[in-house]
């Protein structure tokens, strides 16, 4: 339901404003020259004062600026009519003095200050010299005044730097939080996809193995057809071909599906280099993807270190595969190293079709594909292996401008514990 127009005003109304009003309201009343132009000007920064916190184009520091200079210039109307030099509303050039401590630094409070204060002893100029003398009384009197003006500005300052540095600390407080909490958030969709993981993998090593000895009857079947089956009849010897065909992709996928759910044993005995492996990925992901170009951008500075050069070899071709098909034809992929400390970092980069922003939080999960043919288990395949290597795999994606996926190994993986 929409708010209304007096529900928004009352909302903007603060408790400070029925200090503010009674204020001026007695400024103007003990005025010796209660008149117009007395009470216009007391009205007008009155409104100013009130309506300085509510008016959100004010949070800008040019606009700021202008506030303060037209409270200043509101008072300084003010002090030439009431008597000039002698007014005792010279005490409101607290107001924009006050003003510019909150908002600016030291700098900029003695700078408006500064202008109060000339501001102020301006007046002394349009004096008339010839009946009016300053005694050291009325010198010393003004030049408290100026001092008294410099004091609250400074005192003010201090104030508003402290609540400054305050309110600084609680930012990066919050910030440290909502890094917390996002890591918090991260770690439990990490501990329940890995419970998933464990529970579907149990299923599907029973279930593979269940189906293995049918699949293999049934093909050897298929082929005793065939043979048995005269030349003349076609149409049935090219059925039997098809049963053996769809029991050899029915294998793959069961095979796929042990790849997924077999607990894995990581080889750390030797280092491999790893710009050697991103190459005998990309090379059988160009197999695949001729149109594609692949473009390697690797650091040097990345030196030979522990993990499992054929199933980290299996994840880059994985990726990069899916980075080329998700490109147009005459398309490039990009594979980028980098070190960070002692992890080094994998991105590959292509400006294809992206993911859906519906689709990212289950990309890791096995059985969820957004391609028609896929069975969803690649890229939890990929986790999975990324994450037996003590890595993190993560990815940045927008639905039509391209996905970078980035993968980051230890350097120093943690030992495996005898199988």
């Amino acid at each position: 339901m929409p708010e209304s127009p007096l529900s928004r005003w009352i909302r903007l109304i603060r408790p400070q404003d029925f200090v503010w009003i009674p204020l001026f309201i007695a400024l103007a009343v003990t005025s010796e020259n209660l008149d117009i132009f007395v009470v216009v000007p007391l009205v007008a920064l009155g409104f100013v004062q009130v309506l300085e916190p509510k008016i959100k184009a004010l949070s800008d520091t040019r606009w700021r600026v202008v506030w303060i200079i037209l409270k200043m210039a509101i008072i300084y109307l003010l002090i030439a009519y009431t008597d000039g030099i002698q007014s005792n509303f010279w005490l409101l050039l607290l107001l924009p003095v006050v003003s510019a401590a909150t908002v600016s630094g030291l700098l900029g409070t003695l700078v408006f200050t500064t202008l109060a204060g000339l501001a102020y002893l301006s007046f002394l100029l349009f004096l008339d010299w010839e009946k009016f003398v300053l005694e050291r009384p009325e010198i010393e009197l003004l030049i408290q005044r100026v001092v008294c003006l410099f004091l609250v500005g400074n005192l003010a300052n201090l104030l508003a730097e402290a609540l400054r540095q305050q309110n600084q600390k609680y930012r990066r407080t919050a910030e440290h939080l909502e890094d917390a909490n996002r890591q918090v958030v991260e770690a439990q969709e990490a501990v329940r996809r890995s419970d998933r993981l464990a529970a579907l993998g149990q299923l599907t090593a029973g279930l593979a193995h269940e189906l293995r000895n049918p699949l293999g009857t049934i093909k050897a079947s298929a082929e005793m057809l065939n043979q048995q089956l005269s030349t003349e009849n076609e149409v049935a010897r090219e059925v039997a071909g098809f049963i053996s065909t769809e029991v050899d992709r029915t294998n793959s996928l069961v095979t796929r599906f042990l790849q997924f759910a077999r607990p894995l044993h990581l080889r750390l005995e030797h280092e491999e280099d790893l710009a050697h492996v991103l190459d005998r990925a990309i090379e059988l992901a160009e197999r695949e993807a001729p149109g594609i170009a692949i473009y390697r951008n690797y650091a040097p500075e990345i030196p030979p270190f522990r993990f499992d050069g054929e199933l980290m070899e299996r994840v880059f071709y994985n990726l990069v595969l899916n980075a080329a098909q998700a490109t147009a034809s005459g398309g490039a992929v990009t594979v980028k190293t980098r070190a960070t400390g002692r992890r080094a970092e994998i991105a590959v980069i292509d400006r294809g079709s992206g993911i859906d922003a519906k689709a990212m939080k289950d990309i890791f999960n096995p059985f969820f594909t957004t391609k028609k043919e896929g069975v969803g288990l690649g890229l939890a395949i990929v986790s999975k292996i990324v994450d037996e290597h003590g890595g993190k795999i993560a990815v940045e994606s927008e639905s039509g401008k391209g996905s970078i996926f980035c993968v980051s190994l230890p350097m120093d993986p943690a030992p495996q514990p005898p199988l």
